[in-house]
């Protein structure tokens, strides 16, 4: 006898964030709502790279929001993703409870983990004193997965833990290892999200053979993940429907076209269908392009403006998703509805499509 098995989408029950908003979801949906500007200058006594301003998380170390204990050697990417993390599972009624212990994961989306760890240690591996020449305790750092793993011990988080560089694509990249971890019954809770840090390393590196850089931006961004069934029913903010990703040379209109259809035919999704498109806004016009190609007259949809916020890099799908669940929640006309979230890096295309709640 043949059986058929119908598997369920997994939903987003919560989220959070840390950015130049502010700290925990309620600043980053007030500070996109006034469309508040962030951007600041630099003191160049802490920040010795060549940007005269740039958009940072208020106010922030990881000693301050972690405390001294632990944190001396913690970069700045790992302070913000365990941090983040913290937020999520606190700011909601029995998060430690659904969201830790052995079957519990954590998907962490970046570009290239601390640029400014890995420089400084090389660094001091050429220019420090014998007979040690680098810290050890700094090592760690300079690993991609650090901060998902300072996640996970920090937290308790006991299931799979899984590190993905993607660049402005990482956030969605995180979203489909995580969705595929709930479908298969590798986790019953994922985390999932994309981390940025700021710093004078990640400054020279953008600024590099670039006259028209965008102000740099950083921060984290956090959703958690559950399986489709009564007990997260009454939780969910939106169904993670489809995520898709392509390749392309040197135009992305056409490859990132080609995912939208994808993705909205997989989602079962028509254009009628959508509240929201959340586009990357930092790839051209070949995304615009793509975007009217598919979907005709862009201003009929809400979207939201992350440009106050500067350009977050790896975290930015991540924060493009976490900002279409915070104007969902404040707009009725949202329930029902679907979002569409699309991210463009070098040679890479990725969409995910959001029923929202």
């Amino acid at each position: 006898m043949n059986t058929t098995t119908i598997v369920k989408n997994p939903v987003i029950t919560a989220w959070s964030a840390l950015s130049p908003f502010g700290t925990g979801r309620e600043a980053f949906t007030e500070g996109l709502l006034a469309g508040r500007t962030t951007s600041r200058e630099l003191d160049k006594e802490l920040w010795a790279g060549p940007d005269a301003e740039a958009c940072l998380v208020p106010e922030f170390t990881a000693a301050s929001a972690l405390g001294r204990k632990g944190t001396r050697s913690m970069d700045r990417a790992t302070g913000l993703a365990v941090a983040t993390v913290g937020r999520l599972l606190d700011d909601q009624d029995q998060g430690r409870e659904i969201a830790t212990g052995e079957h519990a994961a954590l998907v962490l989306g970046t570009t290239t983990g601390s640029a400014q760890s890995m420089m400084d240690f090389t660094r001091d591996s050429l220019t420090g004193e014998r007979p040690y020449l680098v810290d050890p305790s700094r090592f760690p750092n300079t690993v991609m997965n650090c901060a998902a793993g300072q996640c996970a011990i920090w937290h308790q988080l006991r299931g799979p833990n899984a590190t993905v560089a993607g660049g402005r694509v990482a956030g969605l990249h995180a979203l489909n290892y995580a969705r595929r971890l709930l479908i298969s019954g590798r986790a019953d809770t994922a985390l999932c999200g994309a981390v940025e840090e700021y710093s004078a390393a990640r400054s020279w590196l953008d600024r590099t053979g670039r006259d028209d850089a965008p102000v740099l931006g950083e921060g984290c961004a956090m959703l958690q993940l559950e399986q489709s069934g009564d007990d997260s029913a009454s939780r969910a903010l939106a169904e993670v429907r489809a995520v898709e990703f392509g390749a392309y040379g040197d135009d992305c209109t056409a490859a990132l076209a080609a995912c939208v259809r994808r993705a909205l035919d997989r989602a079962g999704v028509s254009v009628a269908d959508l509240w929201a498109v959340a586009p990357c806004g930092t790839a051209g016009p070949g995304e615009s392009v793509a975007l009217r190609e598919v979907l005709g007259d862009l201003s009929a949809f809400r979207a939201p403006d992350l440009s106050p916020i500067g350009d977050t890099a790896g975290a930015a799908s991540a924060m493009q998703i976490t900002a279409v669940l915070a104007l969902a929640s404040g707009d009725a006309a949202a329930s029902g509805r679907a979002a569409l979230i699309t991210a463009v890096d070098e040679g890479v295309v990725g969409c995910a499509v959001l029923g929202i709640a």
